[in-house]
């Protein structure tokens, strides 16, 4: 499946993800926005697996395995536009919202909104067709659900 998604992902014209592979790039999307500030920690790491088995009802080992997986294609795949494109493709437009939950969730592990985690998600936000009030909305539910 890695292989098929990673070339998936670099075609001019990708195939739908299949729901394991929108998961997966759904992982690596946010292991690649907790790597943006050049701090990707344990923390990080521990709220991405949370994210992922609250998401996809998966067990902290299931989660786990599913990170670092994704740890592995974030580090060999093309640009975020793509991985977004292709989560916009996979995810209905009302489940769209819950992406960038997720990834505030992440953002927002470490206490701390770095800029470049700032940039990457207003980038996911436009590419997935969430506006900044919608995409405010997400973090203002993250935050109080601290």
């Amino acid at each position: 499946m890695f292989g098929r998604l990673l070339s998936g992902l670099m075609s001019p014209a990708p195939a739908r993800l299949s729901p394991p592979e929108a998961r997966l790039a759904l992982a690596a999307l946010l292991v690649r926005l907790a790597r943006a500030d050049d701090h990707y920690g344990a923390e990080e790491a521990s709220r991405i697996d949370a994210v992922l088995a609250a998401r996809h009802g998966l067990s902290a080992f299931e989660a786990a395995a599913l990170r670092r997986e994704a740890e592995v294609l974030e580090a060999e795949a093309p640009d975020t536009v793509r991985f977004t494109r292709a989560l916009k493709e996979a995810v209905p437009e009302e489940e769209r919202a819950g992406l960038l939950e997720a990834m505030w969730t992440v953002a927002l592990a470490d206490s701390r909104r770095g800029a470049e985690e700032d940039a990457l998600i207003r980038l996911a936000a436009s590419l997935l067709g969430i506006g900044d009030r919608a995409s405010a909305l997400a973090r203002q539910r993250v935050e109080r659900g601290r």
